[in-house]
């Protein structure tokens, strides 16, 4: 089994590695089990995000909003979102995946300006999803299905035949009056960016003793604001986030490396051993060592 992970930047924005250089367009399928605890680290980017369940069901966060995707359900988040997905109920999903950068959309600036980036600036429009019952759902899954086709055949200049289908998808949710063009500016935009500046300070400093203060000094908020930001956004209290990045990175330490459990958990910022095993128990329902030896 291949383990995915995501790379991330210190701004907590991932390293998108698309297939071909200078083609930015990734279309992959794959299982939840491959990712680490079943679940990818929060995280955003500048390409749009398209998520189709294949099979199965798959808990998705888009700022701080927490949906259920079941099988054959659809998902477009929009750019520079943060979001994850995760596994319900413990549960493998499999699924499609693609990242498909606005600069596809080609160098016409005048189509760009009109139907695109008054999309992707729109503050107040994170994501659009379309539940398999319904016959927009139902539309939606099967352009979906041709680039999933094309990536499976990989015939030549696959590609061109992708966008293709891309732009079409677009075309039609701007007709549907689905995609929002307003350039709107909402307060609660400003809350996202410390949210970002917030994480962005655990994601490089979690194998530090580092404090609520700290992590709140990070946002230039107090302590109370930046526990209702975390509330709001990621459903978690600022320490609980802080654990539970540095149990993922534990899980990548224990799989591809040979260092000791006890190095893992003090490499992550854990202070005591016992700690470090309570929780990784808590989240993961085994011990490190018995995660370590599946």
């Amino acid at each position: 089994m291949e383990t995915i992970a995501i790379e991330l930047m210190q701004d907590f924005s991932e390293i998108v590695h698309y297939e071909h250089m200078g083609i930015p367009l990734y279309i992959r399928t794959a299982d939840l089990a491959d990712y680490p605890g079943m679940s990818a680290p929060c995280h955003w980017h500048d390409d749009i995000e398209w998520i189709y369940i294949i099979s199965g069901k798959m808990c998705y966060y888009i700022n701080g909003k927490r949906i259920l995707l079941n099988e054959k359900d659809s998902l477009m988040v929009n750019a520079r979102q943060m979001h994850y997905g995760y596994s319900y109920q413990k549960q493998d999903c499999y699924f499609l995946c693609i990242l498909f950068h606005p600069s596809l959309f080609g160098n016409n600036k005048t189509l760009l300006q009109k139907y695109v980036t008054p999309v992707i600036e729109n503050a107040d429009f994170e994501y659009l999803h379309f539940p398999s019952k319904q016959t927009r759902g139902q539309e939606i899954a099967e352009y979906l299905e041709q680039i999933r086709r094309l990536k499976e055949e990989a015939a030549n200049a696959y590609e061109m035949q992708a966008i293709a289908v891309m732009f079409q998808l677009w075309g039609s949710l701007l007709q549907g009056r689905e995609l929002v063009l307003q350039d709107c500016k909402s307060g609660s935009s400003s809350d996202l960016e410390i949210q970002k500046n917030m994480v962005s300070f655990i994601y490089q400093h979690y194998a530090e003793q580092i404090s609520l203060p700290e992590i709140a000094a990070s946002g230039s908020v107090s302590r109370s604001k930046c526990c209702l930001i975390f509330k709001h956004y990621l459903q978690q209290s600022p320490v609980d986030f802080l654990n539970a990045f540095r149990l993922k990175t534990s899980c990548d330490l224990l799989r591809n490396t040979e260092k000791s459990i006890t190095e893992i958990a003090f490499s992550c910022g854990f202070n005591h051993l016992s700690y470090f095993s309570k929780l990784f128990h808590k989240n993961f329902g085994c011990t490190p060592r018995e995660y370590r030896s599946k």
